[in-house]
């Protein structure tokens, strides 16, 4: 019986956070990666992990042909696709001008679809992996991310909407909708009083999550275990989606 092809991804925002995270489950799982950033330590953190770096912003005209070249040409093929890349910050909508309200559509919605489309016709049928990253503020509101919810909502019913186009031919399309994460993205909310109050207390787990814990679920996704899964989007976030839960004011955290 001839091998089965190693199994290659590209990841988006893998410089760090997340993205690097999943980059190691996936090469632990014995894929190889192209890793995509725009930021250039994306070099350094391929050089370390074992994978392939290409410094790209995945938002500007053209990015997904890009992609799938840099791929084609390291590994001759492309299997997994991990839309991870993506920007916070996001403001109420009172205070949201159009540049901020066109960057965050583009960036964390737009050019998803876009990076997708070009990377689509690459993907092997049956067997191809499509995993994109939204957020648990795309499915429940909380106020003065609009621009930012709104994105990652699209990023959920993208990832229904694709799933439903191409299960036929054998591609699953899932979601992973993280909670409050420790990333530096996250890094300033952590410590704003309010935030916290309101997201990561009434986490039923009590904490945050790991980069590392969402790469899990990812892992799960793009592995050929996964195969039945299509159009979900699962939340990892502590149960914070299915149970919003204020600690007392003297839990002692004792079962």
């Amino acid at each position: 019986m001839p091998d089965r092809p190693v199994r290659t991804a590209i990841v988006t925002g893998a410089a760090r956070g997340i993205g690097a995270a999943v980059v190691q489950r996936l090469i632990d799982d014995g894929a190889r990666v192209l890793l995509v950033d725009r930021d250039p330590l994306v070099a350094e953190t391929a050089a370390r992990l074992g994978g392939v770096g290409l410094q790209q912003d995945v938002a500007e005209a053209g990015a997904g042909v890009l992609l799938a070249q840099a791929a084609l040409d390291a590994f001759g093929r492309i299997d997994i696709l991990v839309n991870n890349a993506g920007i916070g910050g996001s403001k109420a909508l009172a205070a949201s001008d159009d540049a901020l309200i066109a960057r965050f559509l583009d960036v964390n919605l737009a050019a998803v679809l876009r990076v997708t489309r070009d990377i689509l016709p690459h993907l092997p049928r049956p067997g191809g992996r499509i995993v994109n990253v939204a957020s648990t503020f795309g499915i429940a509101g909380y106020p003065g991310t609009t621009a930012y919810a709104v994105a990652k909502g699209g990023i959920a019913q993208f990832t229904r909407q694709l799933a439903s186009e191409v299960a036929p031919e054998g591609i699953t399309v899932n979601a992973v909708a993280p909670g409050v994460i420790e990333t530096a993205m996250t890094e300033g909310h952590r410590r704003n009083p309010v935030y916290l109050r309101a997201v990561l207390e009434p986490t039923p787990l009590r904490r945050a999550g790991t980069p590392g814990e969402v790469a899990a679920v990812i892992g799960f996704l793009a592995s050929n275990d996964a195969s039945y899964v299509v159009g979900q989007v699962i939340a990892v976030d502590g149960g914070w989606l299915v149970g919003r839960y204020p600690p007392p004011e003297h839990e002692t955290g004792d079962a």
